[in-house]
C-alpha cells in the first residue's frame, strides 16, 4: 500500500494567521496543502483565489493542490499556475471540454487532476483516466466546509481505485474526513486525504489533529 498523504485544507485555516497555520501544517507532518477556490456559481459559496494562493506559496515548501470549484475553470488556470499551484484539479461537471483543460494544465508544467461530485457516476472518468495525475472524489457536496461524510461514496472510491489500476494516479478524497472516517477512506483505496475542519478546527491544534489522523490510518 502506498504512503498515505495528509492534505490540510486552507479553507478551514485561521486567515488572521495564515502563514503560521501553513508553517504548523508543514512542521507537524502534512504532506500536501489543499487549496479550495469557489466562485459562487459552480458552488453556492465564494472563497479564496490566486492572490491568497501566492501567500500560501510563500509560507510553505509543501506541494499545493488547487481544487477549482469554478464555472469555466479554463479561464483561471493560468492565474493559479502563476500563483504557485503544483497540481490543479477541475470538476468533470464544470468542464465540458475536459481533455482540453487537462492539456492546458499540463502545458503549464503542472500536474492535472479531475474531480467528481458524490452524485456523478464514475463512468464520467472513463475517457480521461489515463491522462490525469490525480482523481479527487468528493465525499460531501462541494461548497462548504464542516459537512458530514457521505458514507454512500465509499463504493465509488473503491470503483475509482479499480479504474486507476496500474496507472500512476493518486486517488484523493475530500469532505468530512476526520479520525472517525479516515480509516474507511483509506481501506476503500484513497492515498491522499483532504481534511479541513478536522485539522485547523481541532480544539487541541494542528499538531494533535495530524497525529490523530495518522493514528486513525495506522501511521501509514
Amino acid at each position: 500500500m502506498p504512503t498515505i498523504k495528509l492534505a490540510p485544507s486552507v479553507i478551514a485555516a485561521d486567515f488572521g494567521r495564515l502563514a503560521a497555520q501553513m508553517a504548523e501544517a508543514e512542521q507537524y507532518g502534512a504532506d500536501v496543502i489543499h487549496f479550495d477556490a469557489m466562485d459562487g456559481q459552480f458552488v453556492p459559496n465564494l472563497s479564496i483565489g490566486p492572490m491568497v494562493l501566492e501567500a500560501v506559496r510563500r509560507a510553505t515548501r509543501l506541494r499545493i493542490d488547487a481544487h477549482l470549484m469554478l464555472a469555466s475553470p479554463e479561464r483561471y488556470i493560468d492565474a493559479f499556475a502563476r500563483a504557485g499551484a503544483d497540481l490543479i484539479s477541475v470538476h468533470v461537471e464544470g468542464a465540458p471540454h475536459l481533455h482540453r483543460v487537462v492539456e492546458q494544465i499540463h502545458a503549464l508544467g503542472k500536474r492535472a487532476g479531475v474531480v467528481i461530485n458524490p452524485g456523478t457516476p464514475v463512468g464520467h472518468l472513463d475517457a480521461i483516466i489515463g491522462t490525469v495525475d490525480q482523481v479527487l472524489v468528493m465525499s460531501v457536496n462541494p461548497g462548504f466546509g464542516g459537512q458530514k461524510f457521505i458514507r454512500a461514496v465509499l463504493p465509488k472510491i473503491e470503483a475509482v481505485r479499480k479504474m486507476i489500476g496500474s496507472h500512476p494516479i493518486e486517488l484523493c478524497v475530500d469532505g468530512g474526513v476526520d479520525r472517525t472516517t479516515a480509516r474507511d477512506v483509506v481501506t476503500a483505496g484513497a492515498d491522499v486525504l483532504v481534511a479541513g475542519t478536522a485539522v485547523f478546527g481541532h480544539p487541541d491544534g494542528v499538531r494533535a489533529a495530524l497525529a490523530q489522523l495518522r493514528a486513525a490510518i495506522g501511521a501509514q
